[in-house]
Formats: structure tokens, sequence, C-alpha cells
């Protein structure tokens, strides 16, 4: 029987200097893994960024389980502040400390370790697929996106995939997503007339009409929720003029929103709410309002069904916890994924992601291992 290392793989991986989008050694390390393991491996690079397309098993097949996930990583941030070395993989009170512990080194690890296992144990009727990037944690414009277009010109293609984020909020195995919050930020800027504040009817303020219009914003109920997904939310995230005077009313102010949004709403629904609150911000105040919108992703839903049954039946024979079926969160590459083909998303507990000390219990890192390798034994049975 093969016996891939999944926690020595995690210390191998966190040693690499991913910051995104340096490969640093990592998706190297992997393609050598799967090589020998017999994967058919090409370098899916996209400018600065290196992603990594794995094949086992004939091309097309009808019955092709796909893996997702990403080897770049967060800076440090103070470096001092570490108590580890943040890229040395140390081991301390049984944890795994470094920068990509839980984000998602060890998640990678884990189901590339069981993906090399399963295949040279039990070589299954079918394929399996890992696409591995480089630029998650970045502008993701050239990772998973250019990994699905690398496929789609190629005639690859997953039947249904599993990505592999830290999904559970604080025991393992209680949470897997099955979709995702849309997201979207608009940036205002508001131009009126400068002044002396001891003659306000003189200027036009900018001030007023920006804080007019983010208590609009701020105030109004998008929805209550749905089915599936909590209510959509928005968070002023910062107004600013650069103004340091108390006795000038500056002629302009810069304001931003981001706003976390359900299937009741699209990228497109909700930009045309936000320039139309502005333009009537705009004509009660007597200002010029520009809007700047960026769309990161639109929301989705992968139905409970055989997916997340086939997972939730994995994670509770390990565990012995039930996990519940949860669209919370942030984004995370499934927003591009489930264009091509049903994806849900299963890891570690991500308490510690992204901050100093990041750390993974390094049982954590073989359970997942054993739930990824059941999955794949389930799902081919």
């Amino acid at each position: 029987m093969s016996s891939t290392d999944p926690v020595q793989l995690t210390a191998d991986l966190i040693r690499c200097a991913s910051v995104t989008p340096e490969e640093g050694g990592a998706l190297g390390l992997l393609e050598a893994l799967l090589v020998e393991a017999g994967f058919d491996c090409t370098r899916a690079d996209r400018g600065r960024v290196c992603n990594l397309f794995a094949r086992w098993g004939p091309k097309g097949h009808a019955r092709t389980f796909g893996f997702n996930g990403h080897t770049d990583v967060v800076p440090v941030g103070d470096e001092a502040a570490w108590t580890m070395p943040p890229f040395g993989a140390e081991v301390k009170d049984g944890f795994m400390y470094g920068r990509g512990a839980t984000d998602m080194k060890s998640g990678v690890a884990a189901f590339a370790a069981a993906a090399v296992d399963f295949v040279q144990d039990t070589p299954p009727d079918g394929a399996v697929i890992l696409t591995i990037t480089g630029d998650e944690e970045g502008e993701a414009l050239d990772g998973t996106v250019a990994l699905l277009d690398y496929m789609a010109d190629s005639d690859e293609a997953m039947s249904v995939c599993l990505v592999g984020e830290p999904t559970c909020p604080d025991k393992m195995g209680e949470m897997i997503k099955i979709g995702r919050r849309g997201s979207m930020s608009a940036w205002f800027t508001v131009v009126g007339q400068q002044g002396h504040s001891a003659y306000p009817h003189r200027a036009c303020n900018p001030l007023s009409a920006m804080a007019r219009l983010m208590d609009r914003l701020a105030s109004f109920e998008l929805d209550q929720g749905t089915e599936h997904f909590d209510a959509s939310t928005l968070a002023v995230v910062t107004i600013d003029t650069g103004n340091t005077a108390t006795n000038v009313i500056p002629a302009k102010c810069d304001g931003a929103v981001n706003i976390r949004f359900n299937d009741t709403h699209s990228g497109a629904s909700l930009s045309e709410w936000l320039k139309d609150e502005a333009g009537k911000v705009e004509s009660e105040f007597g200002v010029e309002i520009g809007v700047m919108i960026k769309i990161s992703g639109e929301s989705f839903l992968t139905p409970p069904g055989d997916l997340s049954d086939l997972v939730a039946k994995a994670v509770e024979a390990a565990t012995g916890v039930n996990p519940v079926l949860s669209t919370s969160g942030g984004t995370s590459d499934a927003r591009f994924v489930k264009d091509h083909c049903p994806v849900v998303e299963f890891g570690l507990v991500g308490r510690t992601m992204h901050q100093v000390d990041e750390r993974v219990p390094v049982e954590h890192i073989g359970q997942l291992k054993e739930i990824y390798t059941r999955i794949l034994q389930d799902y081919f049975t």
C-alpha cells in the first residue's frame, strides 16, 4: 500500500516562500510528486503566475473527479511578531506553524497525497484531475481562470470538483461550503466647491453629500436572506477627504463600500441601485458624484444533492461530525469552477489563516487526507 505522508508534504510546501505571485518552488515540488505517480502534468502558466494541471487516467472520461487549491500565500507581515519562523514549518505542542499552514498548503498536501495513493493502490475506472494555482490570494486573474481556460482549449473536463479551502469555523468536520455570496466594491468621488467653513453658503460641501449617500446605502435593507443564504450586507469601508484644516470646506470627498450579496441579487442589479442612489444625492446636493464598481464574483449555489452527500458521508465517517451545508464567508476560486462543473468546498479549521503564527493541528492534516481518500473511494465505487 502506498503511504504518501501529507504532514511531510505540508512542511515541504510551507518551506517554499510562495507569496503571491511567486511560485517559490511549491508547484515544482508537487509536479515531481505527481509525475512519479503517473499523472500527466502541464504548467498552465500565464503572465507572472504559475499554475499546475495534473490528470491521472483517460482524458474526457465521464467520471472525472477534480480537486482545486492554491499554493500561494499572503505576506508574512511583521516577521518579528511571529514566535516561529513563518516559512520554517516547525512543530510545537501538536501544531505545525507557518504561512500557508491553514490557507491552504495543508489542504493541497492532503488532496495530493490522497490522489497519489488512491490511483496507485486502487486505480479507478475514470480520471482524477488536480488544478493548483499560484494566484488565489492576489487578483486571481491568471490563476484558476487560466487553468479553466487551458482545460477548455485542451478538451479537458472535471465532472465534479472539490475545493480544499478551510471551511470549518471551530471544529474539524463541521461545515461544507455549497456556495458563496457574491462580492463587489464601489468607490464614490463627490465633487463640490471649496470654501471657508464660516461661509458655508458660498461653498458646496461634498462631505454632506457623502454622509447622506453613505447613510442611505448603509441603512437600506437589501434583503432578509434566502433558503441557503444569509441576508446580504453592505459595509462602508472608507470616507476620506485628506483635509487637515478645520476652517476649510474641501472640494472633494472619496468613499467606498463593500457588498456581500446572496442570490436575490446580481452584480449588475446592485450596480444599478448604487448608481441610482448616487444620482439622487447628486441632485439633492448639487454636487457631482463619480462611481467606479468592481464585481469580484457573483453568488452561486450547488444545490444539496449527490456531491454534498458524498462529501458529508466521508466527513462524518472520519470525524464523527455531521457537517452543516453553508454559503457563509468570503470568496474563493469556487466562484470560477462553478461555471465548469458542480463544486463544493471542504477543508480544515480556518481560525488562524492570514494571522501571525498561522498554524494547523498536525493530526488534522492526516485526518483531511483520510476524508479526501474516502471521497475518492466512494465516488468511483
